[in-house]
């Protein structure tokens, strides 16, 4: 049962079916959340350099939450805004939400269609939206990049902080694209205007924003270079999931109880917390989720490109279909798990070059670009990151910037020839 799955016609009316088919709703009944805040692992990587804040600024971080529910997911919009309310602000955090919902899919909570902008409070009724209303607006895109940007610094203006994370909340398909249709995939789609926010948009989006130091994507299939890249100079750390997201997505009380706990926690942590609170809540159900460095992503294309250059010199295209075939992949087929492809066609491969820099690859993705990676069992082969291995070509990869600064698309170009 998946929840954030692609927009894709096909792949949102099987998702609009499971949302309404024997989601459990539980509230962890059976143990306090000071028991599972203190559950929580909250080792981290060592962050990068902090920036210098301003000492006027009283809070810690603002969590900004882009809740687009205009579309089959709004029965989830309203549970995670209950969840958040199970925290609630505090005196060094500030939760911050715009919430948008649509005629067709829940009546609860007085049925409104408008957007609500909150500042999210602490109560006790999981089943009402109480925090105060601090904006609405009758009508909204939230499929548009520019509502994204406005939001934020909205967001930003009125509740400062010296740190903030990001979540957009919605359908995510990373980057695919089906053959016939127009653009590459992304995230946010809004039913009632019918757009949606493109890779290159959120890419837009990102640097009109300005640097952040957490992006998170409630949303499917966004743990790929194709989406990261596009983002990489204007944020910190970027967490999500290289597979569709379970039905229940992000349990907000399990990432937002432990950050009001220590609100003095840095990116990187807060990053890690959001990955564990993630995976520690969906144990052994199918779950992947992943903290990646943003700047590590500049460091990608040179070894990216030095193994594509020896894959094309070995000319061994049947051992790298092979190896694409069995490598882990996910809703879409066309998505690999990067590591995993290469482990399989390194050990496959003749070529002392190819196996060099194939290592050289895994390495980098494992040891400098993936700070932190949870999945469950049946995942054992997800790394943390996936990329696109088509079995076509596909003219719009190329308008990619991910494209544009490497050879991973004449790689695509090559071995599909």
């Amino acid at each position: 049962m998946f929840r954030k799955a692609t927009a894709a016609l096909a792949i949102i009316a099987a998702v609009s079916a499971q949302v309404s088919a024997g989601i459990n709703f539980d509230t962890n009944n059976n143990s306090t959340l000071q028991d599972q805040i203190a559950s929580l692992e909250l080792s981290v990587p060592a962050p990068v350099a902090d920036k210098a804040y301003s000492p006027k600024v009283d809070k810690e971080w603002t969590i900004m939450v882009f809740v687009n529910g205009k579309n089959n997911l709004e029965p989830y919009a309203l549970k995670d805004m209950n969840e958040m309310e199970m925290i609630g602000s505090s005196d060094k955090v500030n939760v911050v939400t715009e919430v948008g919902r649509i005629a067709g899919y829940d009546s609860t909570d007085g049925d409104w269609k408008t957007a609500r902008r909150y500042l999210v409070k602490k109560d006790n009724d999981i089943k009402k939206i109480t925090s105060p209303v601090v904006q609405e607006i009758a009508k909204v895109d939230m499929g548009d990049w520019n509502h994204l940007v406005e939001f934020t610094k909205w967001a930003q203006t009125n509740y400062p902080a010296k740190r903030y994370m990001l979540i957009v909340w919605n359908h995510g398909a990373g980057w695919i694209k089906s053959r016939g249709m127009n653009d590459p995939k992304g995230i946010s789609y809004d039913d009632q205007t019918g757009n949606h926010i493109t890779t290159p948009q959120f890419g837009m989006a990102m640097k009109a924003i300005g640097k952040i130091d957490v992006i998170g994507t409630d949303a499917c299939l966004m743990q790929m270079p194709e989406v990261n890249y596009e983002i990489k100079d204007y944020v910190d750390y970027i967490v999500a999931s290289e597979e569709t997201e379970p039905g229940d997505g992000y349990t907000y009380n399990l990432m937002l109880g432990p950050l009001v706990a220590k609100p003095t926690m840095l990116g990187a942590e807060l990053g890690k917390l959001a990955v564990d609170a993630y995976s520690d809540h969906y144990g052994t159900q199918d779950h992947t989720q992943s903290l990646v460095l943003a700047s590590a992503m500049n460091g990608f294309i040179p070894v990216v490109n030095k193994f594509v250059a020896a894959a094309m010199a070995a000319n061994e295209k049947a051992l790298i279909k092979t190896a694409m075939g069995s490598a882990q992949s996910y809703a879409y087929a066309e998505n690999k798990d990067l590591v995993h492809f290469l482990s399989l066609y390194a050990a496959s491969s003749k070529d002392a070059n190819v196996k060099a820099t194939a290592k050289a690859l895994q390495d980098y993705v494992t040891g400098t670009l993936v700070l932190h990676n949870r999945v469950n069992s049946n995942y054992s082969d997800s790394h943390g990151l996936a990329i696109y291995m088509p079995n076509y070509t596909n003219s719009s990869y190329a308008e990619l910037a991910w494209s544009r600064d490497g050879q991973w698309d004449e790689f695509i170009g090559w071995y599909t020839k």
